[in-house]
């Protein structure tokens, strides 16, 4: 269940009712859609880790799936730094190999006006 509530006085600011594992949220945000694509990527992961073990306590289910997001986002950030040390090396090994090319123009270069 969703229901949005325009709410004009702060700047753009809009209430949201969102449905996480059985139980009704009221947030306010400025993007109302991202509001309910993170209420529904928890609800997910909750109905998950519920699926998955005995408890029926929501407090606990929902600390497993903090602890499985968490984990998702940890592995992402590592992917990411990864990648973008990769980056940065192939930019340097870049900067690099243009350093010896126009050394190499510059001798050819020097070469041709001595020759």
């Amino acid at each position: 269940m969703k229901h949005r509530e325009a709410v004009g006085a702060e700047g753009g600011v809009e209430a949201v009712s969102v449905d996480i594992y059985d139980q009704v949220y009221h947030l306010r945000g400025t993007d109302p859609e991202y509001i309910e694509q993170l209420a529904a990527l928890v609800d997910t992961k909750m109905r998950a880790v519920a699926a998955q073990g005995n408890t029926v306590d929501s407090l606990r289910v929902a600390v497993l799936a903090a602890l499985n997001i968490s984990d998702e986002l940890l592995a992402l950030r590592a992917r990411f730094d990864a990648l973008a040390g990769n980056a940065d090396r192939t930019q340097d090994s870049f900067r690099s190999r243009a350093g010896t090319l126009a050394g190499m123009l510059d001798e050819v270069l020097e070469d041709r006006r001595a020759g």
